[in-house]
Protein backbone atom coordinates (compact mmCIF):
# COMPACT_ATOMS: atom_id res chain seq x y z
CA UNK A 1 0.00 0.00 0.00
CA UNK A 2 1.10 3.68 -0.82
CA UNK A 3 0.88 6.85 1.05
CA UNK A 4 -2.44 7.90 2.80
CA UNK A 5 -3.20 4.22 3.29
CA UNK A 6 -2.20 3.63 6.95
CA UNK A 7 -5.78 3.27 8.53
CA UNK A 8 -7.06 1.07 6.30
CA UNK A 9 -4.42 -1.00 6.10
CA UNK A 10 -4.18 -1.38 10.15
CA UNK A 11 -8.32 -2.10 9.86
CA UNK A 12 -7.13 -4.93 7.60
CA UNK A 13 -4.40 -6.32 9.06
CA UNK A 14 -6.56 -6.21 12.18
CA UNK A 15 -9.28 -8.26 10.65
CA UNK A 16 -12.29 -5.15 11.61
CA UNK A 17 -12.62 -1.84 11.67
CA UNK A 18 -12.90 -1.35 15.40
CA UNK A 19 -10.12 -2.98 16.06
CA UNK A 20 -7.96 -1.50 13.44
CA UNK A 21 -9.17 1.94 15.04
CA UNK A 22 -8.18 0.67 18.67
CA UNK A 23 -4.97 0.21 17.67
CA UNK A 24 -4.44 3.34 16.10
CA UNK A 25 -5.79 4.94 19.14
CA UNK A 26 -2.94 2.72 20.89
CA UNK A 27 -0.39 3.60 18.73
CA UNK A 28 -0.87 7.39 18.92
CA UNK A 29 -1.92 7.91 15.10
CA UNK A 30 -5.48 9.09 16.13
CA UNK A 31 -6.85 11.34 19.08
CA UNK A 32 -8.95 10.82 21.14
CA UNK A 33 -11.85 12.78 19.34
CA UNK A 34 -11.16 10.44 16.15
CA UNK A 35 -8.59 12.96 14.19
CA UNK A 36 -5.39 12.10 12.90
CA UNK A 37 -2.29 12.99 15.41
CA UNK A 38 0.79 14.12 14.11
CA UNK A 39 2.19 11.07 14.21
CA UNK A 40 -0.76 9.39 12.30
CA UNK A 41 0.05 12.06 10.02
CA UNK A 42 3.39 11.70 9.53
CA UNK A 43 3.17 7.76 9.35
CA UNK A 44 0.37 8.30 6.64
CA UNK A 45 2.40 10.32 4.42
CA UNK A 46 5.17 7.38 4.04
CA UNK A 47 4.83 4.16 2.55
CA UNK A 48 4.96 0.72 3.30
CA UNK A 49 8.81 0.38 2.67
CA UNK A 50 9.02 3.87 4.35
CA UNK A 51 7.63 2.84 7.44
CA UNK A 52 9.22 -0.63 7.58
CA UNK A 53 12.50 0.86 7.33
CA UNK A 54 11.27 3.90 9.81
CA UNK A 55 10.57 0.49 12.24
CA UNK A 56 13.80 -1.40 11.56
CA UNK A 57 15.85 2.27 12.45
CA UNK A 58 15.95 4.23 9.64
CA UNK A 59 18.58 1.84 7.37
CA UNK A 60 18.37 -1.73 5.64
CA UNK A 61 17.98 -3.26 2.63
CA UNK A 62 13.81 -3.52 2.26
CA UNK A 63 11.65 -6.62 1.02
CA UNK A 64 8.03 -5.77 -0.61
CA UNK A 65 6.79 -9.69 0.05
CA UNK A 66 8.01 -9.55 3.48
CA UNK A 67 7.47 -5.68 4.30
CA UNK A 68 10.64 -6.77 6.49
CA UNK A 69 13.87 -4.75 6.65
CA UNK A 70 17.18 -6.75 7.37
CA UNK A 71 20.14 -5.19 8.09
CA UNK A 72 23.00 -5.12 6.04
Amino acid sequence: MGTGELIPRLMAQAGSASFGMALAKKNGFINEDGSMSDLGKSRNNMTAEQRAIDRAGGSGVYNPTTNRVTQD
